[in-house]
């Protein structure tokens, strides 16, 4: 019994080494295999894995943009002084918003041959030309597949040449030299102080139809934005203590609406807030009407509240006021007396907006398209600051300080001179400003690159033009 024991034993160790030996050869040729074909699977191994650099910088996408077909991840860099983001539009896929100087990481998968569009999706962003094409070919590409930490694409650190910045100076003189000209005029006009209808009781009935409408933003740019009236902003509504309102209000959007009167002070009931306070006004011809008496001074808006992330970006707001503005005139302010006999040559609602088709703008405008106030040497005016868009901004004026005298239309007991001004979103500033010098004042807002970009001027920026009637050299 002990031999066939010690017998049995052998047997078994010499199965165990076969089948060992069996198993080692196995993995020598899967390895084997694996580092001939350069991968593993069907046979054809897999395609490379790809680290393409992407650039964002205000306001443009750059960077390596062609990347061969396979496992594709972005190295996201922004470069810029704000923040910003990258989406792929087709595949839904994005980073976090990216703070200045910081990367992020975006994993794509695995992407077949195409062209794919990126963009930034913070507001305003994609529409002052931070979009751009993400071409997979199914061969190899100016992306080696290593991550050196930086760009290695077209925006890479190399130093300006005199010739590359002179290309830049030319291209933004040429570009500012049109504001002012015809070469910078545009069809449409915003802000028209819409007329009344009176009803038989004395009613002032005004009314407004919501669509979508061709909206020349600046020379050559048009944009589809959603407006009252076909105008961007819509019209302005101007009230009179005492009056009884009806608006009438037919929407051709292709979805319902509503208007909410933003600082008026009026019955729940018309505050404008489908369903709460009211149906929804049905798309494709539905109408509502809006009834109140205009009993408290007001520098207010009206704008859409349902939808209101799509339709307030791309157009629908406007000004509404009623009375007129309480002015500190014989008071001394900061050592500035206001005389008793000012009277302010024009009343100027100014509409800011950063986001949707609409963009970067004053008044519904992009530079070089932005109206200057032109007044005369010593002339008073007053304007009326509204912000519609999604972001604060300083608005600055050269030359001459601001005299801030209400908020949200709300006079202020105390009144103060600024020459920058921060209005965040719906907020509205009234400012009393005297024309001393004469010549061409920039005014804009002080966020630089919300006015400028490296070869032309944009967006929310313009001019008060003083004139001197005594000197018209």
């Amino acid at each position: 019994m002990a031999t066939d024991t010690r017998r049995d034993k052998q047997s078994m160790g010499v199965i165990i080494g076969v089948i060992a030996a069996v198993y080692l050869l196995g993995i020598g040729a899967i390895v084997g295999a694996t580092a001939l074909w350069g991968g593993s699977g069907s046979g054809g191994g897999a395609a490379k894995a790809t680290t393409a650099n992407i650039d964002l910088s205000e306001f443009k996408i750059t960077g390596d943009l062609t990347v061969p077909a396979g496992k594709v991840t972005l190295k996201v860099h922004n470069k810029g002084s704000i923040n910003h983001n990258l989406h792929v539009k087709e595949l839904d896929k994005g980073t976090d918003d990216i703070t200045a100087g910081s990367t992020a990481t975006l994993e794509l998968g695995e992407l077949k041959p195409g062209k794919y569009t990126v963009v930034c999706t913070i507001a305003g962003h994609e529409s002052s030309g931070m979009i751009a094409t993400l071409t997979v070919t199914d061969g190899a590409s100016a992306a080696d597949g290593t991550d050196d930490g930086g760009s290695s694409g077209s925006s890479g650190g190399h130093e300006m040449t005199l010739a590359e910045g002179q290309k830049l100076d030319d291209a933004m003189m040429t570009q500012m030299a049109t504001f002012g000209t015809d070469a910078a005029k545009t069809e449409g006009v915003g802000n028209q102080i819409l007329q009344p209808t009176i009803d038989p009781d004395g009613t002032k009935v005004f009314n407004l139809t919501a669509e979508i409408t061709d909206w020349e933003v600046e020379p050559g740019k048009v944009v589809k934005a959603w407006s009252y009236n076909g105008m961007v902003p819509g019209p302005w509504i101007k009230l009179n203590l005492g009056d009884r309102v009806r608006v009438h209000v037919t929407n051709k959007l292709p979805m319902g609406t509503d208007i909410h009167w933003h600082g008026v002070h009026l019955p729940t009931d018309q505050d404008g807030v489908a369903p709460y306070t009211q149906p929804l006004i049905k798309p494709n011809g539905g109408t509502y009407d809006y009834r109140f008496t205009a009993t408290k001074p007001a520098v207010s808006m009206y704008h859409a509240h349902v939808h209101g992330e799509e339709a307030v970006p791309n157009g629908m707001f406007a000004p509404i006021t009623i009375g007129e503005v309480e002015l500190p005139l014989g008071r001394t302010i900061s050592d500035v007396t206001i005389p008793n006999n000012v009277k302010p040559v024009l009343e100027l609602p100014m509409v800011l907006n950063d986001a949707g088709t609409i963009g970067y703008s004053l008044n519904g405008k992009s530079f070089p398209a932005t109206a200057p106030v032109v007044v005369n040497k010593g002339d008073w005016f007053v304007v009326h600051y509204y912000n519609e868009g999604l972001q604060v901004h300083p608005m600055h004026m050269h030359g001459f300080p601001q005299l801030v005298v209400a908020k949200d239309g709300i006079r202020l007991d105390n009144p103060y001179w600024a020459d920058t001004i921060l209005v965040s979103p719906g907020e509205r500033y009234s400012v009393l400003i005297q024309a001393t010098e004469p010549g061409t004042w920039v005014w804009h807002c002080h966020i630089l690159n919300h006015v400028e970009q490296r070869d032309r001027m944009f967006g929310m920026a313009s001019a008060v033009i003083v004139k001197d009637p005594s000197n018209p050299a």
